[in-house]
């Protein structure tokens, strides 16, 4: 899997050089690539962004180092799905992250101040696919954070990030329920003990008390994940 981003902030995504997603990198499982938005600039000041058509407060970033950037990138790539983090887009879910999980390269467009303009977008469809993704019904300062949030979700699912495979289906969201509560030693913590079926032994009873926390925690936190 390799993610490329095009961000005015590449120091932003020096996080990805640790925990799993780091050794991910270092053992090629996962290849990354960042580009410098304004490397793709032609005048002294590295210019990205200018005011906007009709009026309006903010500004909006040009098309020309988008352009020129995105040529770069994905002209030495075979089949790149480009995503646009966007408050306008489809919402980022546990099933999409699985879905581009499956993909062998992920092209990523970190937008700021009031958007990219929307040139950049049509033209892009024009030579890949192309996807507005949203992480949820709220507005970032920019698109860095919902990138970074994209790509953990999305490389842990990655064949070799995560040790332990079967972790990844015991979660929240990945049989559309959210995950139980988990416990570790000791069995008693300042006066509260961990539940007797997880120290029976019974791992029938075990697995059915854990769908049972599943049920009931997903009905009083997201109600809106179970079916009517």
């Amino acid at each position: 899997m390799r993610f490329d981003i095009v961000t005015i902030f590449p120091e932003f995504f020096g996080v990805l050089d640790i925990s799993l997603l780091g050794r991910a990198r270092q053992s090629g499982v996962i290849e990354l690539g960042i580009h410098n938005l304004r490397d793709y600039t032609h005048d002294r000041h590295r210019t990205v962004d200018d005011t906007p058509y009709g009026g309006g407060a903010g500004m909006v970033m040009k098309p020309e180092p988008w352009g020129e950037a995105l040529d770069d990138v994905i002209e030495s790539a075979d089949d790149p799905l480009v995503i646009f983090p966007s408050p306008a887009g489809e919402v980022f879910t546990q099933r999409m992250a699985r879905e581009l999980a499956d993909e062998s390269h992920l092209v990523f467009g970190c937008g700021r101040y009031e958007g990219i303009d929307q040139r950049v977008f049509d033209h892009t469809q024009t030579r890949a696919r192309m996807k507005l993704v949203s992480l949820g019904d709220y507005v970032l300062n920019g698109g860095e954070v919902a990138v970074m949030a994209m790509i953990e979700a999305i490389g842990r699912l990655v064949p070799g990030v995560v040790g332990n495979p079967e972790s990844l289906v015991q979660e929240s969201h990945e049989d559309g329920l959210l995950e139980y509560p988990s416990y570790t030693k000791p069995s008693v913590w300042r006066g509260h003990d961990v539940p007797p079926v997880l120290l029976s032994g019974n791992h029938g009873a075990v697995d059915a008390w854990r769908r049972e926390q599943q049920i009931e925690r997903t009905r009083r936190v997201r109600p809106d994940l179970l079916p009517e």
